[in-house]
């Protein structure tokens, strides 16, 4: 299901900026598919992730798409992604921070070899950071019950 396209013309102008801003550094369509298929590629031969990926994921074009369209609504802000990823992520029950650590290693590595532009790595792997800490934080919340947050999230920056 898509999202019906922004129509208050507020929305129009911030999704025409972000496109514009992400162009600027060299981010589109292609460059996120490109990046998205490389990185899964890497997830999928990995020793600690491609077990998690590969026992959850039986239509892997499917997922690719998804990912594409997550990816596209966070760099470009097209609204074409539906999913609940923190749902997905709680599901997963020995799910961790050094998964978590791994999974930003093999992006940034990706990032480092696919990124057109230093501030497009720059950007991406900001928000792959912020995503995994989301997650991460939302997983010792809601799965493991620790509202206090009693140990911090240390995750690596690109």
């Amino acid at each position: 299901m898509k999202h019906a396209a922004p129509t208050h013309p507020h929305a129009i102008a911030a999704r025409a900026d972000r496109q514009a801003e992400a162009q600027a550094m060299g981010i589109d369509a292609d460059f996120i598919a490109a990046l998205v298929d490389r990185f899964y590629a890497a997830v999928r031969t990995d020793a600690d992730l491609g077990p998690i990926f590969g026992a959850r994921v039986d239509d892997w074009p499917l997922h690719l798409g998804q990912m594409n369209r997550f990816w596209q609504s966070i760099l470009l802000g097209t609204g074409s992604f539906t999913g609940n990823p923190m749902m997905k992520h709680l599901a997963i029950p020995a799910l961790g921070q050094a998964h978590f650590e791994r999974w930003l290693t093999l992006f940034y590595g990706t990032l480092r070899e696919v990124a057109p532009t230093p501030e497009a790595r720059n950007h991406i792997g900001a928000k792959a950071r912020m995503i995994a800490d989301s997650l991460l934080t939302g997983i010792r919340v809601h799965r493991d019950r620790d509202e206090a947050l009693s140990s911090k999230v240390e995750l690596p920056h690109v």
